[in-house]
């Protein structure tokens, strides 16, 4: 083994151990609505709610290293047949991240960014719900690295899950 060789490993380990640098700067509400079309009727109802969720992951690079990453969530129930409200959350995270590789990127957007902020979301649209003066409506437990993997095997590529 020559000289060259032999140091080629310790310089990968020390590109390795600099490692990725994330941080997460902010988190806000981008958009947030509630509808309660049904009001008050819909109260004098018993309770038997349907729910339909959609929930949807975004990720747009701002500047060298800042990316926003956005979950939007639309829930719409019915009660009866009839809307009982319509809630929808966009909770944004602005991050900083550095050394992390093209291959690296569509993982940690597309699934480490949304498993962050996903809890201010729930917390978020309980809120809005329970303000709405309905029972407390809770996601449940979303795994983004299964979802994230789907994506990937559907067709989407790490340029599709990222805008730039």
């Amino acid at each position: 083994m020559s000289k060259e060789e032999s140091k080629a490993p310790n310089e990968n380990q020390a590109a390795a151990g600099q490692g990725i640098q994330l941080d997460l700067l902010r988190i806000f509400v981008k958009d947030l609505s509630f509808e309660s079309p049904s009001s008050p009727e819909i109260f004098q109802l018993k309770w038997e709610p349907e729910v339909k969720i959609s929930l949807n992951t975004k990720a747009t690079q701002n500047d060298e290293g800042f990316y926003e990453v956005g979950l939007v969530c639309t829930a719409s129930v019915k009660n009866q047949s009839k809307t009982a409200y319509i809630v929808e959350a966009e909770q944004v995270g602005l991050f900083r991240i550095e050394g992390a590789g093209k291959e690296q990127m569509g993982p940690l957007l597309g699934s480490y960014c949304p498993t962050v902020l996903f809890p201010y979301l729930r917390e978020t649209l309980s809120s809005a719900v329970e303000r709405g003066g309905f029972p407390q409506f809770l996601l449940t437990p979303v795994n983004f690295d299964a979802l994230y993997a789907q994506a990937i095997k559907d067709g989407a590529t790490g340029e599709n899950i990222v805008t730039h």
